[in-house]
């Protein structure tokens, strides 16, 4: 079902897109939780710390994955929006062929370099090798989260947001079957995690390319238009790259905040991860909204509608604060509860629950600044501008950088902790101003153009 986001009041419009990929997130943070829950218990801590310690490689990759992807399908929802249909079965095809290759590119780098990456992120020896097992695992079957996050993303590029939700939830429960399976009954520790996961992601991409093949003939490539483009590679390239760069600067950061993490030991990384899905759990919905901003300013930038694009940013600025609000009420409330979820019985709860505090807690006083990250970096890259987002990116490295070289220099978990945080204000400051910017060129080209 494709939805046309040029029509009707902004706020409901984002509203009724972004609910969908609120419950897909959750799933998928679900399913992702299931991992670490599973292993916690039937594995050991120490499995539960090797799986939390390649979270940030995860990112990276995964990062890299949906950024590419996404900003190949960019020029779809402004071509959906422009109501250019054979243009936008020429920007599918050509975007394919193009995630064709950066598997392959992506799969080669992951493969050979996660030895390194585990070395120099400090990884703890007595969960190297657990690490090692599960992370080589998800980079071998990086096909399946590039082209589940692909074909998501052109649906989502039309309107239609239901439809990805309805396969992630799927995968979500079968997800975890799989992962009981493997881990309980076959004993595959947390190669079993790796597997299940991988085997979740690539049925549902499969799904999501029969419902399209079936079901969305503007999305279904003719013989004709299975080629590249120089127009459309250039365009998608000039999108996709900085997308996925920002992903990669981001994650970056991210790894080097682990990497003073791991300093602390295995009981400080393991109440690290689990106090980390939690907060993803929660925030999800910031990320929600940042989806449905890049789908709403993609379709109105391509129709012309400026104005409806900043009014739709005020819209979702509102909504995302409220829900800030209340991410950081919930993860609070929760943290001690489900802390034990993560752990078997013989594991002091006491002990891990300062760890797990300290960030927790630190982080939900800056929830509000995390959430116009994905608003003002999402709604730039819809309209096609790439470059400032990526830079907001580099911000969040450098502040993560800066603040973890102190903590570390004075073995200082609480500030190790700040990482996030410190990242998440500098990156909200520079991606709102460079959103201003973005707006006063959009309109100047216009006017110009008129």
């Amino acid at each position: 079902m494709e939805r046309d986001m040029t029509k009707g009041s902004p706020l409901l419009v984002i509203l009724k897109f972004t609910l969908p990929l609120i419950i897909g997130n959750i799933f998928q943070q679900l399913y992702n939780m299931a991992d670490t829950i599973i292993v916690g218990h039937y594995v050991g801590a120490n499995a539960l710390a090797a799986v939390g310690s390649t979270g940030t490689i995860m990112f990276l990759i995964v990062g890299l994955a949906q950024g590419i992807t996404a900003g190949f399908t960019v020029l779809t929802s402004q071509r959906f929006g422009a109501k250019d249909t054979n243009g936008v079965k020429r920007s599918v095809a050509n975007g394919i062929l193009l995630s064709l290759i950066s598997t392959f590119l992506l799969t080669t780098f992951s493969v050979l370099s996660m030895h390194w990456i585990l070395t120099k992120m400090n990884t703890p020896a007595n969960i190297f090798q657990d690490a090692y097992t599960y992370i080589m695992i998800i980079s071998g079957g990086l096909i399946t989260t590039i082209f589940y996050n692909l074909l998501s993303s052109y649906l989502r590029a039309v309107g239609n947001s239901q439809i990805p939700l309805v396969f992630l939830v799927f995968s979500a429960v079968l997800n975890v079957i799989l992962d009981l399976i493997l881990i309980i009954k076959f004993r595959m520790g947390v190669a079993g995690a790796g597997y299940a996961t991988i085997l979740s992601q690539g049925i549902s991409a499969v799904l999501c390319f029969l419902y399209i093949y079936r079901y969305m003939p503007d999305l279904t490539p003719q013989k004709e238009h299975w080629k590249f483009y120089l127009a459309d590679t250039r365009h998608q390239l000039s999108v996709g790259i900085p997308m996925a760069l920002q992903f990669a600067i981001t994650a970056s950061g991210t790894m080097i905040m682990q990497s003073a993490i791991n300093l602390f030991g295995s009981d400080a990384v393991a109440s690290f991860t689990a106090a980390g899905k939690l907060q993803t759990l929660v925030t999800q919905g910031m990320m929600a909204m940042g989806q449905t901003m890049a789908a709403y300013s993609g379709q109105n930038f391509g129709k012309g509608d400026i104005l409806r694009i900043k009014k739709g940013v005020k819209s979702a600025l509102l909504a995302s604060t409220v829900y800030s609000i209340v991410a950081a009420v919930l993860i609070c409330s929760l943290l001690k509860p489900c802390l034990g979820l993560f752990f078997t019985g013989d594991v002091d709860i006491t002990v891990m629950l300062p760890w797990a505090k300290t960030y927790a807690y630190m982080c939900a006083i800056f929830y509000i600044p995390l959430s116009t990250i994905f608003i003002f970096r999402n709604t730039m890259q819809g309209c096609g501008y790439g470059f400032l987002p990526m830079m907001g990116g580099v911000s969040e490295l450098l502040a993560r950088l800066l603040v973890a070289m102190i903590a570390m220099s004075v073995a200082s978990y609480p500030l190790s902790c700040f990482c996030d945080p410190a990242a998440w204000v500098t990156a909200a400051v520079f991606t709102g101003v460079s959103y201003l910017f973005v707006m006063k060129d959009i309109d100047k080209k216009y006017r110009q153009a008129s």
